[in-house]
Formats: C-alpha cells, sequence, structure tokens
C-alpha cells in the first residue's frame, strides 16, 4: 500500500505542476493602466466622470460598466410607469440644469444622463459590458489589479489603477427581493418581478395582484390600472406617500420671466431642499403632527369614508422609512375610480388561483407582481482583497461612508435616503478630485483611514441605526454592512444638509489620514 500511496502522490504532484505551468503559459489579457477606474455608469458614476474630467484634468480615468448602456438602475428597471421617486431638480448633477417636469420618467432620465456624456465627450472613458469580478490592492506596487469579464464577447479583462471610484450603486442588479411563500409552484398564472419585469408580459384585461406598498407599487399600480381588468395591491403593512402637483411653480414662473436655466436650476434646488430641511426637522420634532398632513393628503382623494388607518396610516415614524412623492395622486385617483384597491393583511400561502390570506380571504390572480424590494450588494458583490488577503467590510470601519478602514484608495458613493442620491454624488466628488491633486502635489501614491488614538475606546455599531432608518432592504444584509462610530466621520450621517457644509472643509491633512 505504500509503494502505491507514493505512487499516487507522485502522479498527483506531477499533474499539478503540469497544471501549473499550462496556466502560467496560457496568454494573459492586455492590462490597461490608468490614474483612476470608476466602477459603474450609472448616477453616479457619469457624475464622476464629468468631475474628474472638470477637476482632475491631469488624471487619466476609465468607467467600467456591466451592461449594455449607461443608467445603472434606469436601464435595469423597464416595469410600466417607472419614474423618479424624488425630485429631478436635486436629483440631477448641479452642473446641468434640469428643465422638466420635477418627477420624470426612465426615458427622460436617460436622456438627460446622455446629453452629459455627449456633452462632455465622456463616452471615449466608458467601456460598456465589462463585468468585474475581482480587485486586488498591492501594498508593494501601490495600485489597484482589477480582474472581469466582457460579457459580449467572453474575454478576460484586466485593469490597474492607482486609485478605485466604486459608483455601482447598492443592490443586485441580476434579480429583485422576492420571499419564499409557500406554495409559488401552486399558482397557475405568472408570477414576476418589477426589476425583471418581461417586456411582452400581457397584461391587457387580466387581474393583476401587486405586492408591495413602496415607491415601486404605487407607480405600477396606476400605470396598468387603465388597461387591467383590476389591480389589487396587497400590502403588509402601509407606507407614507406625499401627493401633489407634478410641477415646480416657482421654477415655471421664472421660466415666464425668461431667467436662464442655469440659475432657475440652483434657484429651485435650493428652494426645494430648504423645503426638505424643514419638512425633515420638523419629521423628527413634531412626528405626529407629520403624519396628520401627509394623511389628509391621502384622504384628500379617497374621502372621509375610505379607511386611511387600516390602508394608509404606517405604524413607524415618518422618518424612518424614504417618502415618495405620488405624481398627481395617481393611485388614489385609481382606487377612487375603482380601477385599483388596497388589501391590507399577510400572506398565508399561495394557491393555484392566487393567494389567501391570513384572514381566510383568497385573492384570485392571473398575473402577481412582487414589487417586495430588492437584495443590497456591498461593493458590487465583487472579490475584494489587500496584498490577496480577503476584504470582509463587516469588520472594517466606514470613514464618513464613503472610505473604510484597511482598504487604500477607495471611496464608495452611497447616496441619501432621505434626499436625492445625486446629491452626493457631487459633493464627494469635489472631495475625491480635491483628494487627488491633494496626494499628486505632495507626492504621495495611497491613502487609508485609520483609527486614530483617541478612537480606540470608539464603540462600533451597524452601518445605519435601524431607529433613524429602517427599511427591510437594509435590515436583511446590515450584517455585511461596515461599521460606523459614535463620531460624525465615523459614520454616513445621512444628513446633506451637514455634510455638504462639513465635507467641503475636511482637513486632508488629519491624522484621520495615513499616506504612503
Amino acid at each position: 500500500c505504500g509503494t502505491v500511496d507514493l505512487f499516487i502522490s507522485h502522479c498527483v504532484t506531477r499533474d499539478m505542476s503540469e497544471a501549473k505551468k499550462q496556466i502560467a503559459s496560457a496568454p494573459q489579457p492586455a492590462v490597461e493602466h490608468f490614474d483612476v477606474l470608476v466602477v459603474g455608469a450609472g448616477i453616479s458614476g457619469v457624475g464622476a466622470a464629468y468631475h474628474l474630467q472638470d477637476q482632475c484634468p491631469d488624471q487619466t480615468f476609465l468607467v467600467v460598466e456591466g451592461l449594455e448602456s449607461y443608467g445603472g438602475t434606469w436601464q435595469i428597471h423597464r416595469y410600466p410607469g417607472i419614474r423618479s421617486d424624488s425630485d429631478l431638480y436635486t436629483f440631477g448633477y448641479r452642473f446641468k440644469p434640469w428643465v422638466g417636469a420635477p418627477i420624470a420618467t426612465r426615458d427622460e432620465i436617460l436622456s438627460y444622463m446622455g446629453e452629459v456624456i455627449e456633452d462632455n465627450q465622456l463616452d471615449s472613458h466608458i467601456r460598456y459590458q465589462h463585468h468585474i469580478s475581482a480587485a486586488n490592492w498591492s501594498s508593494e506596487k501601490q495600485r489597484w489589479t482589477l480582474e472581469g469579464t466582457r460579457k459580449d464577447t467572453g474575454e478576460a479583462v484586466r485593469f490597474t489603477s492607482n486609485f478605485l471610484w466604486m459608483c455601482q450603486g447598492y443592490y443586485e442588479h441580476a434579480k429583485g427581493y422576492t420571499p419564499a411563500w409557500e406554495g409559488m409552484d401552486k399558482f397557475k398564472g405568472q408570477i414576476v418581478h418589477p426589476q425583471t419585469w418581461p417586456e411582452d408580459l400581457d397584461y391587457n384585461g387580466k387581474h393583476v395582484l401587486i405586492i408591495g406598498s413602496g415607491a415601486t407599487a404605487a407607480t405600477l399600480a396606476p400605470a396598468i390600472a387603465a388597461d387591467c381588468s383590476h389591480v389589487t395591491v396587497l400590502q403588509r403593512s402601509p407606507t407614507y406617500f406625499i401627493p401633489g402637483v407634478n410641477e415646480n411653480e416657482l421654477a415655471d414662473t421664472l421660466r415666464e420671466l425668461e431667467v436662464d436655466e442655469t440659475w432657475i436650476h440652483e434657484i429651485a434646488r435650493r428652494q426645494i431642499l430648504r423645503n426638505q430641511a424643514e419638512f425633515t426637522r420638523r419629521a423628527f420634532e413634531e412626528p405626529e403632527v407629520v403624519k396628520a398632513e401627509l394623511l389628509s393628503g391621502v384622504r384628500a382623494f379617497l374621502g372621509d369614508q375610505y379607511d386611511i388607518e387600516k390602508h394608509f396610516t404606517p405604524t413607524y415614524r415618518p422618518w424612518r422609512q424614504r417618502i415618495a412623492f405620488v405624481p398627481n395622486g395617481d393611485i388614489f385617483q385609481g382606487i377612487a375610480a375603482g380601477k385599483a384597491s388596497m388589501v391590507t393583511d399577510e400572506i398565508e400561502r399561495f394557491t393555484e388561483k392566487g393567494i389567501l390570506l391570513k384572514s381566510g380571504e383568497e385573492l384570485e390572480a392571473d398575473i402577481i407582481a412582487t414589487a417586495t424590494g430588492f437584495n443590497l450588494s456591498v461593493l458590487g458583490g465583487i472579490n475584494f482583497s489587500v496584498d490577496d488577503q480577503p476584504v470582509d467590510f463587516a469588520e472594517t470601519v466606514t470613514y464618513r461612508g464613503m472610505m473604510f478602514t484597511g482598504v487604500p484608495n477607495m471611496v464608495w458613493i452611497f447616496g441619501y435616503f432621505r434626499a436625492s442620491w445625486t446629491l452626493r454624488v457631487d459633493i464627494i466628488a469635489d472631495f475625491v478630485c480635491r483628494l487627488l491633486n491633494f496626494m499628486a502635489a505632495k507626492g504621495y501614491q495611497s491613502v487609508v483611514p485609520v483609527l486614530r488614538p483617541e478612537d480606540a475606546d470608539m464603540p462600533l455599531r451597524e452601518w445605519i441605526d435601524p431607529e433613524n432608518f429602517n427599511p427591510g432592504y437594509l435590515l436583511r444584509s446590515m450584517h455585511l454592512m461596515p461599521k460606523r462610530g459614535d463620531k460624525p466621520e465615523w459614520q454616513h450621517t445621512q444628513d446633506y444638509w451637514l455634510e455638504k457644509d462639513e465635507l467641503p472643509k475636511i482637513d486632508l491633512e488629519d491624522s484621520v489620514f495615513k499616506y504612503q
């Protein structure tokens, strides 16, 4: 037996050696180097590209995008009626005036982003259908190496970069979140998720059941109601909405006065941000008053006889989840007209005909749409490593929600929950560009945030305080997210009105930054 074992061991060792030689001799993808590599060509990545070109003209950069075109969220989601749930004066970039209605459609947003790319000749800096799977930082070489695949050809790609700017968003693109309900396989109709809505889905004359209570459900229901036999929205618990007219009276008045669009954009942004700051303050200081005002807006469409308490009165305080704007109260108009209805109950199980509720009622449907949210994706699901050692971001501490201890030369854009995402794109871009120019002037090759001696006993907590903000997609994946401290610099404050003043004042020579 010993002779046989020795023979087998020798053969395995020889085979492994031959395999390594073959791998070493196999053609490797050509390596392209850039000063800055941006991952993602959505609203964040396109904004990052603009600011790099504008503020860091001496830096070479490339944007890599896994999809076939720009847009990110607006490229992925194609369900009927898809629109922004915040105004485009603040969701749009500060450098590009928005000239349409405040709440915009998917096509309008993509057109706006396309103009930014074309007007600034950014297209030559973007590579589409490039999926990045791994990123390794080398302390010896002081640079990142990224590996991926061209989805259109299957070719392997490799890039090196001095600085990595993650703009890929915060959720999994391939599929949305759908709970595993009992009996789903028994349903005889079709089950779809808005994130992967089939373009050929025929809902004309059908009974459609939408599961969900957020902005997606409130957008989808009125968009398809006219073509369906009936639309039912099933929610476990209600959410808050702000119904209103889809216009900005101040901006429209300034246009009548023939004021320059650049001025209108800035003035409208300031007005909206001031109003949002006031609303947020009141939501914290007088939540019951704000709650009554929000419910009054719904009651104006549905009347006093409708059960507002059951279907549109959440159990949480108004600041704890994002509040979607409902243009012209369209979902409430659909309910009032009898084309749509709300059901507030819990799912017992799926049946052949639809869904059996815990109350015993059965909702029949031809199509069930699960508008139940998405799966959080930390840093795009890329396998990160530092000096070939895997990075577990849950073991890192975030610096202002954009950098991480132990991870050099990298910034992540994670926007705001209570204000437009793009507001943070602009102010983080200012910081990144200032940091890159500072490092170039000083001759530094890398920077990493480090806990200072005064931070040694700082308690570490979850990424976001659940009492402050608690949507399901975040609570389900909080264990994957970086930790935060109890000091403003060691957390994502989610406060635009604070950050717009604080981030420009960050001292780049503070001991929190360790340079090489």
